[in-house]
């Protein structure tokens, strides 16, 4: 066996693992989050609209890297949530400008401390080093697969 072939050789281990890694952090997120009400899911909606910003469902979408349809869906529950609000796009009548509520925004700050815990529970045991290495390791994977999802006819 080459070193290239004994080195891949373990590759849908750590893919597994990695899904699994978050999998696992959205479920411990969750429970924790749920007392601000919302839930993981919505996390790159809040981080995107926390500084008072106002995006397009599109615009999210792309930000959070899922499907329109998809956010449309996760709209509307934070909708309902009292979350988000929606106003007219003065640049395009045809869209709606989302926007966080003050109740969100206030929420979105004091959540902070979830996943500034969640990152201490999940890299307990590493060293900085370490952490700065699987963090790089991370960066250069999720580059290939951006490189790969993009050349797909």
């Amino acid at each position: 066996m080459t070193r290239q072939e004994k080195s891949t050789e373990n590759i849908p281990d750590v893919l597994q693992r990695i899904g699994r890694a978050g999998r696992l952090f959205t479920r411990w997120a969750d429970k924790r989050l749920e007392r601000f009400g919302f839930s993981a899911a919505q996390l790159p909606v809040l981080f995107a609209l926390k500084d008072g910003d106002s995006k397009t469902q599109k615009d999210l979408a792309r930000l959070a890297q899922i499907e329109q349809p998809t956010m449309a869906q996760l709209l509307a529950r934070m909708e309902r949530g009292g979350l988000v609000e929606r106003s007219l796009n003065p640049r395009d009548s045809r869209s709606s400008l989302i926007s966080l509520t003050p109740q969100a925004t206030k929420q979105a700050i004091e959540s902070r401390t979830v996943l500034i815990e969640a990152s201490k529970v999940a890299l307990e045991g590493l060293s900085t080093a370490e952490v700065e290495l699987l963090n790089e390791m991370l960066r250069r994977v999720m580059d290939n697969l951006e490189r790969a999802v993009a050349a797909d006819p």
